[in-house]
């Protein structure tokens, strides 16, 4: 099998000559090209045909959104983004993504821990990327777009005053896993998700302060209330909470209450934050009362917390294939038994207020009409 050629584009060359190094010392993958601008990029590209370009985002002249765009219009390739680590750096990364990008590194102080996860990272992102099928992914990341768009041209999003919400929900919760494709995805799912909801957690594999864009992001999009989840929050209907990057999300119950639990610890599944962590917890909490929500991702992490959540009495929803980016953790979570349903992202928010009005709001309007 031949290596898979790489284009490197980063203004720093001191950047540019650690990306190399790492992807030359790689085996079956190799630097075909530099560049330290979106200009050489594009000029480049025809002649080195490459399979995977790593693009910096803040470089002179044509940047790294410009050049991405013109990449994806003219010559569609997997591009995976190296940005900053800064909610600035977040905010242009998730603005990637939804224009075509495949992923995004996020670039560490290189430190000895964080080099070794960032070396991890960008080789694990590039192998993906050079099989993944960069023209499917774009139109799924354009309909995303559009749907986002047509939505928010109807009007800016308002929130309930209140977010008072029947008992059921305060005793019930909704768990998410997602990670590569994930921002697009979820910005679709909050964007058309509305009251009444149960708490919903969401484990997206992130850096710190990608996080909290993340939610900045999300907030402004849907008729829930999003926050990047603190230590000791208490699960409320109608709130979304997002586990922070970098940190394990817990849930745990207290007088009576189910409340957030935030820690540090060594990967689980090889992420922190995990999946797993979060929804073995969740389901040990709530019992048959969760619903666990499995979407687009590399590797495994969830499938361990599906199949926990279903041994608990709880069901499992799987996006599937076709509306995936990568068919990653969801596919093994189905093909391992541990989803009751797949669905279309197109249809997911309609799935999941479908279930939480047939088995948590219709049961209990069953328990009054009988009182």
């Amino acid at each position: 099998m031949p290596d898979i050629k790489v284009l490197v584009a980063d203004d720093s060359a001191v950047i540019r000559h650690i990306l190399c190094d790492y992807i030359n010392k790689e085996p079956g993958m190799t630097v075909v090209g530099r560049a330290k601008n979106g200009q050489e990029v594009l000029e480049l590209i025809p002649k080195l045909r490459p399979d995977v370009v790593t693009l910096d985002i803040q470089m002179p002249g044509l940047d790294g959104l410009s050049a991405l765009d013109a990449i994806m219009e003219r010559f569609p390739l997997p591009v995976v983004m190296v940005s900053t680590l800064t909610q600035k750096g977040a905010s242009i990364s998730f603005e990637a993504l939804e224009r075509g990008a495949f992923d995004y590194v996020a670039k560490p102080e290189f430190g000895v821990q964080d080099e070794v996860q960032f070396r991890t990272e960008l080789i694990q992102k590039i192998r993906l990327a050079a099989g993944a099928d960069i023209r499917r992914i774009l139109q799924i990341r354009q309909a995303h777009r559009r749907r986002v768009a047509a939505l928010s041209a109807s009007g800016p999003v308002i929130k309930p005053k209140t977010f008072d919400a029947p008992g059921a929900l305060s005793r019930a919760v909704i768990a998410i896993g997602i990670s590569t494709g994930g921002p697009p995805a979820l910005a679709r799912l909050f964007s058309e998700l509305a009251p009444p909801m149960p708490p919903i957690l969401v484990v997206q594999h992130m850096p710190p302060n990608f996080t909290k864009a993340l939610s900045w992001r999300l907030n402004s999009l849907s008729r829930l209330e999003i926050k990047e989840a603190d230590h000791g929050d208490f699960l409320q209907p109608n709130r979304v909470y997002i586990a922070p990057g970098g940190r394990h999300l817990e849930v745990t119950r207290s007088a009576g209450a189910a409340k957030v639990v935030i820690r540090d610890g060594d990967p689980v599944s090889g992420h922190k934050p995990s999946v797993d962590v979060m929804m073995i917890s969740a389901a040990r909490v709530f019992g048959p009362r969760i619903l666990g929500v499995i979407m687009t991702g590399m590797g495994r992490d969830g499938v361990e917390g599906c199949r926990v959540i279903r041994e608990a009495g709880g069901y499992v929803l799987g996006q599937d294939e076709a509306s995936s980016d990568v068919y990653g953790m969801n596919k093994v979570a189905f093909t391992q038994g541990h989803v009751n349903r797949q669905f279309h992202l197109d249809e997911a928010a309609a799935v999941i207020t479908a279930y939480v009005r047939e088995q948590w709001l219709g049961k209990e309007r069953q328990v009054v009409a009988n009182c």
